[in-house]
């Protein structure tokens, strides 16, 4: 019989070569069924791992791909550093992919498997139709981040989310309970954008809840993620609605924007309009004034994103469907308005 290699007990065991290494060289975390189960075929075979087999993670790095959708997501920065630290702290290699927010991340994932499968990939940023259509062809375990795969309907999809739609609700009953009755709705393109229609519904049933009138075609305008588009954005609310004295931003990133368009009209924050955004990005904190934001727990979104992805590779479990905190950061954009327009 031709000697045993770490391939062969990884193909025997039904876990990877990383998960394999991590065991044998006792360098890592390793679940308690993976270890005795990898054990057990090592004594079938008598196995003696060679004097270079702890070199194996740096010959041999298993990649998990991280795709993002995006290109000036500033949430999406921090989030992907985070995961990268994690996933090579865990014995694996990361691989990053960026694509145009207007892009298809299923697509990227289609054309990534066909050179060489990653062990895992997580997705952030991304539409559900995307994945309605294209997902079904993937078999490598996936994570959704920021956006739910719940009711997708596939068992090698997870997701670790915030709930977008409560936050937005919250932030917008916020300006509703300080006497703000003339708000507008900066956000994304809810047909593209998961957490866009998210947060547009959450605003709408705020508006819902306290019978206030919300027409979209006057008071929300949409488009990318970004500070262009959050300044030209806030530019066009204020031209369709001089009466607005208050602005939910789907994205602080939007919202920087936003200050800069509100300030170029001569208008101040908060004593002409209040701003509250969303993500709770490090920027935010150092804009004048400071904007007021609903904060994802961005540690908690990627640690368990990457526990649920290596359970996932390394005890062959299905996707499941997690929602992390969210909380609002006051900041010094909010006040209630001084004088009904």
């Amino acid at each position: 019989m031709a000697r045993m290699t770490i391939k062969d007990i990884a193909r025997e065991s039904g876990y990877s070569t990383g998960t394999v290494s991590r065991v044998l060289n006792e360098s890592g975390p390793v679940s308690e069924q993976a270890v005795k189960r990898i054990r057990e075929v090592v004594d079938k075979y008598h196995f003696q791992l060679n004097t270079n087999a702890k070199f194996l993670k740096q010959q041999t790095p298993e990649g998990i791909a991280v795709i993002i959708r995006g290109t000036n997501n500033l949430l999406f920065a921090s989030l992907v550093e985070r995961l990268q630290h994690q996933v090579e702290a865990a014995g694996y290699s990361a691989s990053m992919y960026y694509i145009e927010e207007s892009g298809n991340e299923v697509d990227e994932a289609l054309e990534i498997c066909k050179h060489q499968p990653p062990e895992g990939i997580f997705f952030l940023g991304s539409s559900r139709q995307n994945f309605q259509k294209g997902f079904g062809s993937i078999d490598v375990p996936s994570v959704m981040v920021t956006n739910s795969a719940e009711d997708l309907g596939f068992e090698n999809l997870g997701s670790v989310t915030t709930n977008d739609t409560q936050a937005a609700q919250f932030a917008v009953q916020h300006l509703l309970s300080m006497g703000h009755r003339h708000i507008a709705v900066l956000g994304g393109d809810r047909n593209r954008s998961q957490a866009a229609m998210s947060r547009f519904l959450g605003a709408q049933y705020a508006f819902f809840d306290n019978s206030i009138p919300f027409d979209p075609d006057r008071s929300y305008q949409q488009g990318m993620f970004s500070v262009k588009d959050g300044y030209e954005g806030m530019l066009s609310l204020l031209d369709r609605m001089p009466e607005v004295t208050a602005v939910f931003v789907m994205a602080d990133v939007m919202a920087i924007g936003a200050l800069r368009a509100i300030c170029d009209r001569g208008l101040r924050v908060p004593e002409d309009i209040s701003l509250i955004s969303f993500d709770g990005i490090s920027l935010a904190h150092y804009t004048v004034p400071r904007i007021a934001t609903m904060c994802q727990d961005q540690e908690e979104l990627t640690q368990e994103s990457v526990r649920m992805l290596l359970d996932m590779i390394e005890n062959k479990t299905p996707g499941t469907f997690r929602e992390t905190s969210f909380r609002m950061l006051e900041g010094e954009s909010l006040m209630p308005p001084v004088l009904e327009k």
